[in-house]
């Protein structure tokens, strides 16, 4: 063997045995600034504490059966839990049927609030929308709620039979 390639071998068992000590000293994903420091995840991501925080009581208005015409208002209330104004910038459904009304002030930290949604119940038949909502919240800037139920049609009235007067009947 040629001293170059004995100098080569060398060469690649120490850059293997370097290789092979960092992977053990230095856990994956993870990386130092100095010797003795505490190793941060790359990948690791903040809590943000600070910020508005969109909270609701229920995610799904379910009205049951009803019967077509009847009342097809619903509530959804919703609380700020973060630590900034809360804005609700837009509130949208999936269908024309369903119009949501919501407050256009800021919502304070700690207060509650309601987004109000009427569902056209002149439309016989299942009933499955979703209304969305966008807003400043840091975690759920989008929520999706909906609203379900069954609308029956209404039932024609039987008028009541015409019976003959007196006057009328047959006799003989």
């Amino acid at each position: 063997m040629s001293n170059r390639t004995i100098s080569m071998l060398v060469l690649a068992i120490l850059l293997i045995a370097n290789f092979s000590a960092i992977s053990q000293t230095t856990p994956r994903g993870n990386r130092t600034a100095k010797t003795g420091e505490t190793p941060v995840k790359e990948n690791f991501k903040p809590t943000q504490t600070n910020g508005p925080e969109i909270e609701f009581n229920k995610m799904v208005h379910d009205y049951g059966t009803i019967i077509e015409g009847a009342n097809g208002e619903c509530e959804f209330e919703f609380k700020n839990v973060g630590s900034e104004p809360l804005v609700l910038s837009n509130v949208s459904s999936s269908c024309g049927c369903t119009v949501p009304n919501w407050p256009k002030d800021p919502v304070m930290p700690g207060k509650t609030a309601v987004i109000k949604v009427k569902y056209n119940t002149n439309r016989t038949g299942a009933i499955s929308k979703t209304v969305t909502v966008y807003s400043n919240a840091v975690e759920n800037s989008k929520v999706t709620l909906r609203i379900a139920g069954q609308v029956k049609p209404k039932q024609e009235e039987a008028l009541p039979e015409k019976q003959q007067s007196p006057m009328q009947q047959n006799t003989n």
